[in-house]
Formats: C-alpha cells, sequence, structure tokens
C-alpha cells in the first residue's frame, strides 16, 4: 500500500499544481478535502500536511516565476511580511482553541462562490470602456495579508486562493498577483509547518505532518507547479481571470457541500 500511496499522492499533487499556479493557487486549498475524504488524514494533522505540501511544492513555480523576474517589486514583500505573523497566530489557534473546521468551510463558500461567480460573470460580459481601477493600498494589502495568514495557519492553505481572486478583483494583473501570492504561500507555509512541528512535541494528539503522503504529494505539486509556471506567460489574461474565477467557485462549491453534510 505504500507505494500506491505515494504514486497516488504524486498524481493529485501535479494535477492540481498544473492547473492552480499559472493564477498563484498553490493547490493546498484543494488537496484538504482530498487527504480527509480519500486518504483520511486525521485532524489536525490535516493541516501540517498541507503545509509540508506547499512547502515542498512551491519552489516548482517559484523557480520559474523568478527566472521570468516576476520576484521583484513591493506587492511580493507586502504580502510575505504580512502572512507571516498570522500563519503562526494561526497555527496555536488551531491547535489550542478551534473545535472543527465546519465554520471555516461555510465561510469558505459564502466569500469565495459569489467572488468566483462575480469575476467569471465580468470577464465574460462586454462591459464600456473605464479608468482602470487604481490598485489596493499598500496598508489594506497588508492587513488582508496578515488575515490570510491566521486562516492559513489554522486550515493549511497558503492563502492564494483568497488572496488572488481579491487583489484580481480589485484590478491587480494575474500575471503580477500570481508570483506574489505563491511566494506569501511558500513563505507561511514554511513557517507554519515548523510551527505545528515544534507543538507537536509538547502537545499531545495528531499534530505532526503526515510526512510520506505530505512529501508524495508536494513532489507532485513540484513538478506541477514549474510546468504551470511555464505556461502562465503563454495564457492570455482574460483565460487566466476565467480561470481563477472557476477555482473560486468550484472552491465556494466543494466547501459548501462539505459543510452542509
Amino acid at each position: 500500500m505504500g507505494w500506491e500511496l505515494a504514486v497516488a499522492g504524486l498524481a493529485v499533487g501535479m494535477l492540481i499544481a498544473v492547473v492552480t499556479a499559472p493564477v498563484g493557487v498553490s493547490g493546498a486549498v484543494f488537496l484538504l478535502p482530498v487527504q480527509l475524504s480519500v486518504f483520511a488524514v486525521p485532524n489536525p494533522a490535516v493541516t501540517p500536511t498541507n503545509l509540508l505540501y506547499n512547502v515542498v511544492a512551491g519552489p516548482g513555480a517559484l523557480l520559474r516565476y523568478r527566472h521570468d523576474g516576476a520576484l521583484t517589486g513591493p506587492l511580493v514583500r507586502r504580502l510575505v511580511l504580512g502572512t507571516l505573523p498570522g500563519v503562526v497566530l494561526g497555527a496555536a489557534i488551531r491547535v489550542f482553541a478551534l473545535p472543527g473546521p465546519r465554520v471555516f468551510r461555510l465561510l469558505v463558500a459564502v466569500l469565495m462562490l459569489p467572488l468566483g461567480i462575480w469575476l467569471i460573470t465580468r470577464t465574460l460580459r462586454p462591459t464600456p470602456p473605464e479608468p482602470r481601477r487604481p490598485e489596493p493600498r499598500p496598508r489594506m494589502v497588508t492587513a488582508l495579508a496578515l488575515t490570510v495568514g491566521v486562516v492559513g495557519g489554522i486550515y493549511g492553505i497558503g492563502g492564494g486562493s483568497i488572496l488572488g481572486p481579491i487583489l484580481v478583483g480589485r484590478g491587480v494583473p494575474v500575471a503580477k498577483v500570481a508570483p506574489a501570492a505563491l511566494a506569501a504561500t511558500f513563505a507561511t507555509s514554511l513557517v507554519g509547518a515548523s510551527t505545528y512541528a515544534l507543538l507537536s512535541l509538547t502537545h499531545s494528539g495528531s499534530i505532526a505532518p503526515d510526512w510520506f503522503l505530505g512529501l508524495a504529494c508536494g513532489l507532485g505539486g513540484l513538478i506541477g507547479g514549474y510546468v504551470g509556471a511555464r505556461l502562465q506567460p503563454r495564457l492570455p489574461e482574460t483565460f487566466l481571470r476565467l480561470l481563477l474565477g472557476t477555482l473560486a467557485a468550484a472552491l465556494g462549491t466543494l466547501y459548501a457541500i462539505n459543510a452542509l453534510r
């Protein structure tokens, strides 16, 4: 069963990353329900396993974006510096205070489903030319990153799935958002996974990550993320916005179904 689990994790991680990396989503947010439903990873170990996936998978897309010169600029720094303290706080909340994931799933559904539908509709429906919307102010971006960092620490998602649609909806181009969101995801996942590993030394229960599964999925994500990032410059902005909107809507639907079961 060991090699079968490794192959399954590799394939799942690769498939998810190829689709999500071009729009700045690590894919861990889609891996979370797969861990719970298919691989039967216990709570709260599912959260650090997701973070481990991000740590292993992240460099694939980031190396390609760095090669293209897309990892420079203030947006990358703001997202990273905002999410790092949040993920530590989120990890502590997850271990000591949070009873379960149902409320989170409902919140994700309420946020992501209408946001995804709005992005798809706005992209497909022709609108009269209008002045370009100003990008969010730096303080707003930092505050958003801090909030997403807390959520990422609690539930093991990198935050790109939340940051991406919001920033793109505020007028930031996908090509600018994607590398910044993935950089923040990698940094917060590294800190978050380390925090959970330390907490597992002093707290009973399934807190440490499932190392075998996390590494297998992460290796697949490493390969898939590089491929997805390589494809991004060849994809038109309209397609990327539609892809991001579809992923957001699909994520909202998936979490709504899981929360209402």
